[in-house]
């Protein structure tokens, strides 16, 4: 029987989000996502583009922490590169907003009122473009009513599948959010009107712990399932790219020892 912890499951369930994506950019934002994509490339999606963080293609995914190992590089890929990359949609990022409502849309700006926020914080960043330029996917590590919100974010600074912010209320089929992954289950937009719908549960998690802590009605896939636990080969993958067990303060109710049966 394997042991896991829930941060390693999160990152297999979020490696998932680039199966069948091909030749795209991934970025990963954050510890799990990075991880994740390193895992995507090294698995299911060898076709995967990454890169160092600051210029460069890399052939393998780069461990997180300090490293010995030097990088291989495969080519070059500075900022403008990148967003010629962004603005042909060949990317998928996996991000983390502060605030998401049941359309998609995401907060990262601030909490409370625009003009005299509660709580200021990153402000839009690329948010607006990049939710319209390419594919999406989202990783929230403690899924409460806070985060997933009633009404709408506070400040939508990415589009979402919300019918009222978009002119005649016609969405474009362009918008493409694909899954929300959180420390209770996995998500996708497979609800009424392209709303959030629970696709998987995590292991021991049940749907009304996953109902009481969001703020907003969530559809539910007719075939919902437990998300898949990770692999022996995939939990060797994630400590090879995550040698100093960064994963393990990544998301804070985090048990150690979750025994598959």
């Amino acid at each position: 029987m394997s042991e896991f912890t829930l941060s390693e499951l999160a990152i297999v369930a979020c490696a998932e989000v680039w199966r069948d994506d091909g030749e795209v950019l991934a970025t990963g934002i954050g510890t799990i996502p990075r991880i994740a994509a390193g895992l995507a490339r090294l698995t299911h999606n060898p076709a995967l583009l990454m890169t160092d963080g600051e210029a460069y293609l890399i052939e393998e995914p780069l461990p997180l922490g300090p490293r010995e190992e030097k990088a291989k590089f495969s080519g070059w890929m500075p900022y403008s590169r990148v967003f010629d990359v962004v603005w042909r949609g060949r990317r998928h990022a996996l991000v983390t907003p502060t605030q998401v409502d049941r359309y998609g849309q995401g907060n990262i700006s601030c909490i409370g009122d625009f003009n005299k926020p509660k709580v200021q914080m990153l402000g839009m960043r690329g948010f607006p473009g990049n939710s319209v330029s390419h594919a999406n996917s989202m990783f929230i590590p403690g899924h409460n009513a806070r985060v997933f919100v009633a009404g709408e974010v506070d400040v939508v600074c990415s589009a979402g599948y919300n019918p009222a912010r978009w002119p005649d209320g016609r969405v474009p089929a362009s918008l493409d959010i694909r899954r929300i992954v959180t420390d209770l289950c996995v998500m996708d937009f497979g609800g009424p009107d392209r709303s959030i719908r629970v696709v998987s549960l995590h292991p021991g998690v049940t749907l009304d712990e996953v109902r009481a802590a969001t703020g907003f009605e969530l559809a539910v896939s007719e075939s919902l399932t437990e998300t898949p636990r990770p692999t022996e080969a995939q939990l060797a993958i994630i400590r090879r790219l995550d040698p100093h067990n960064l994963r393990a303060a990544a998301i804070k109710n985090n048990p150690p020892g979750i025994r598959a049966r």
